[in-house]
């Protein structure tokens, strides 16, 4: 008669303990697909529409942070201001025309600024000359031809405010 090993009734006691640790009871029901996003904190409404293209559209113009200014430039080599709105909003099937004074001329005018709303500013004459995309209703994200790179400012910065023509609502 061979003699039991010590170590085999642990063994024994370990490789029944995990098959049934794995073991499904089928108790719970698979969660239907697909399900709508849950708000950040209780109370607070699930992003949809317009929020979700937003939130889309300002992760797009933030990828292009540093982005060098290029006068003409319309791609990720380089933008000039209407070019960078027109390539951002292109990437979320928003059409928009090429230049700042045409991208004036579209959307619904916006009586506060609102995270995605396009923002105007005359820089140059009387007409609007520049243009970027709010971030939120405090700043905005553009492509400059100073400091020469895409990035955020503030709308309350004394150089914008002075020439703030107003906010576009395009999608």
């Amino acid at each position: 008669m061979t003699a039991v090993r010590p170590f085999r009734l642990p063994l024994v006691v370990l490789v029944i303990a995990v098959s049934t640790a794995c073991a499904s009871t089928g108790r719970h029901a698979p969660r239907p697909f697909p399900t709508a996003p849950t708000p950040a904190f209780p109370g607070s409404p699930t992003p949809s529409g317009r929020s979700l293209v937003t939130t889309d559209v300002l992760s797009t113009a933030l990828d292009l942070l540093g982005t060098p200014y290029r006068l003409g430039g319309s791609d990720a080599s380089g933008f000039d201001c209407s070019g960078f709105v027109q390539f951002v909003l292109a990437r979320h099937a928003v059409s928009v025309p090429r230049t700042v004074v045409q991208q004036f001329a579209v959307g619904d005018p916006a009586r506060g600024v609102e995270a995605g709303d396009l923002v105007f500013f005359r820089t140059a004459g009387r007409r609007a000359s520049h243009v970027g995309i709010a971030v939120d209703g405090e700043s905005f994200v553009h492509a400059p031809s100073s400091r020469g790179v895409v990035r955020i400012e503030r709308l309350d910065a004394p150089y914008w405010s002075a020439r703030f023509l107003g906010a576009r609502r395009v999608f």
